[in-house]
């Protein structure tokens, strides 16, 4: 009897614990949510490999890595401000992955653009962040970039 109590016990206690982690986790993805959009700019903002569904825009966002930061570091007269380019793979429900190079300068000789047109969509990135410093220089930056994104319904042209 008392062996049937105890085994009781645990069993109870067992699903108690699976409860209190599972709304750990619900909260946890909730308050992922609400930090990943700034409401005042609608700007999406990603950590460097990080992957989101959009579902007001039934796409999937990807921000791959920086390809090239060549940003003038703080500190340091530069001839040229320099560029970061961000790999953004975007994805649409029905569309197959797409890799867009969003610069932080328009270069029409560098093929350098801001913004890119997707499944009816225009995406542009908004900011890279952390700028580059003098002393380490954007290599010590690998893995640390965060980029915000913006994507705005394109307006369709009639003719």
């Amino acid at each position: 009897m008392i062996c049937k109590s105890i085994l009781l016990s645990l069993g109870l206690l067992t699903l108690a614990s699976c409860n209190a982690q599972k709304e750990t986790k619900t909260s946890a993805v909730t308050a992922n949510k609400d930090s990943s959009m700034s409401k005042e700019n609608n700007i999406v903002y990603l950590n460097e490999g990080e992957n989101k569904f959009l579902k007001e825009y039934d796409m999937n966002v990807t921000f791959k890595s920086i390809a090239e930061d060549s940003r003038c570091p703080k500190g340091v007269n530069c001839i040229w401000a320099g560029v970061a380019i961000a790999q953004v793979e975007v994805m649409g429900v029905a569309t197959r992955p797409m890799v867009l190079n969003l610069a932080t300068e328009e270069n029409e000789g560098r093929k350098h653009q801001r913004s890119s047109s997707f499944n009816g969509y225009t995406v542009t990135l908004a900011e890279v962040t952390p700028y580059p410093e003098s002393v380490n220089g954007a290599k010590a930056l690998a893995g640390k970039y965060r980029i915000g994104i913006t994507i705005t319904k394109e307006n369709p042209t009639t003719k």
